[in-house]
Parts: C-alpha cells; structure tokens; sequence
C-alpha cells in the first residue's frame, strides 16, 4: 500500500466512526426490506441504479464490490443471492460488512486491499464489479479500470460511479480557483488534511480508460452532490456508468 493510500485508510476509518453516510451499514429492517425486493442500490450520492442495470436473477452470481465497504452495497447483493467478495482499503468498513453479514446469516469474502495496486483474484472470476465513487481517491485511473476487464468474465458487466471534476473547481464553492488536474501529489499545497488525497479526473479521462480496456458503455446518467452549492445550481459532479466487457 503507498503512503497516501494509508493515510486515506486511517480518513476512511475515522469517517466511518463518525457516522459516514457511506459507512452506515444496513439496520435489520432494511435487510428485511431487500429480501422483500425493497432496496435502492447507489454508485454515486442522490440517484439509485436502475434495477435493469442489474442482472434479473443474481443467485450464484460471483460479485466483486471494488471499494464498497460499509455494509450497504455488498449486503444489498448478498441478500439477493449473490455470491460476494469485498475489497476495501478501510478496515472499519470492512468491519461494516462483516458485522451485517454475520448477522443476517450470509457468506461474504472480505479483503483488505488497495484497488491501485493489482487486485488479488483471478482472471475472468466475476461475473459482476460493483464500483461506487472511488476513483476520486486514486491517482491513476486507466491500471484499475484494466485490473477490472482481467478479472471480469466476458460480457461481465461494470458498474461504477465516476467523479467528473467539479467539486475540485472551487475552495469555497463559489469562485473558479483550482489549475487541473488536482493532484496533491504533483502539488502538495493541493492537500486538505481534512478531505485527504484526492485526485481530479475528467469525463473523457474515465470513459477512455473503459473504452481502452474492451468495454462497450451501455448506459449512464449524470448525478449530483446531496448538499452544497453546486447541488443549489444543479451541476453534475458525478457520473454512473453500465459497462459490458468484451474479450
């Protein structure tokens, strides 16, 4: 694991101590709701995927959630009858996953891992790879989205939630301040201590690298923040994309 990689780690474990949207995980009731049919399944902040975006039967689906700790996605799938595998950088969110998995009585594979660095699994073993808003955390986009195609069957499909750059415009949301790309690497007056290292992508950056690594887009849809200035004005800052491999 690089070093900002750990200490976004320790970000992501604080975060969810403090009660993280993104590290709640699932009451009971809401399990019982899923079982039910009842659920909403997010990659990005305000808009749920569309339940055609996911296969009509998931039993016995072999489901990778790259980046999806918190007992949210991965329990959704799990109580649908996918087999899963989490990878995520957190342990406390790792720890969210496997407290609900425990408690509603299925199976789940948890690995604690940086999805920047190759992934430990075999070539073709998923049918499925959840992705939600992570990439926003990495440097590099392309060796991930590459590591996804190795790892996913053919016709696998890929879905992933995109930051497209917006919420890096402005330090205070209303003026246009920031050179891209953000890279707090590249430029270290760039990092927030507390927003940790995150990193700016373009659209085309992101959609390139799927095109490059044999993937067909067959859906997406703007999103928006869930708060703030740029949710008032109604700019996009993220973007959700089905993609369909193929070898």
């Amino acid at each position: 694991m690089n070093d900002y990689a750990q200490k976004n780690a320790q970000m992501f474990d604080a975060w969810a101590k403090e009660g993280w949207e993104y590290g709640t995980p699932l009451s009971p009731e809401q399990c019982e709701m899923v079982r039910q049919g009842d659920y909403q399944l997010y990659l990005t902040s305000v808009t749920p995927v569309p339940k055609n975006w996911l296969p009509s039967n998931l039993k016995g689906k072999k489901v990778l959630g790259l980046a999806s700790g918190g007992g949210q996605q991965m329990a959704i799938l799990s109580l649908l009858g996918a087999k899963c595998t989490l990878i995520d950088i957190s342990d406390a969110q790792l720890v969210a996953d496997k407290m609900v998995a425990d408690r509603e009585g299925y199976a789940i594979n948890i690995t604690k891992g940086d999805i920047s660095e190759p992934l430990p699994f075999k070539d073709n073993e998923f049918d499925l790879i959840i992705a939600p808003v992570s990439l926003c955390y990495i440097q590099k986009v392309e060796p991930v989205i590459k590591e996804c195609a190795r790892v996913l069957k053919d016709k696998g499909t890929l879905l992933i939630g995109f930051d497209i750059g917006t919420n890096f415009l402005s330090s205070d949301q209303h003026h246009i301040d920031t050179r891209f790309p953000y890279d707090p690497i590249a430029n270290p007056e760039q990092y927030s201590e507390e927003d940790g290292y995150q990193f700016s992508h373009t659209v085309g950056e992101q959609l390139s690298a799927l095109l490059r690594s044999s993937f067909e887009i067959a859906d997406l849809f703007d999103d928006y923040n869930s708060s703030g200035r740029l949710k008032e004005l109604q700019i996009p800052s993220f973007l959700a994309v089905k993609a369909v491999l193929h070898k």
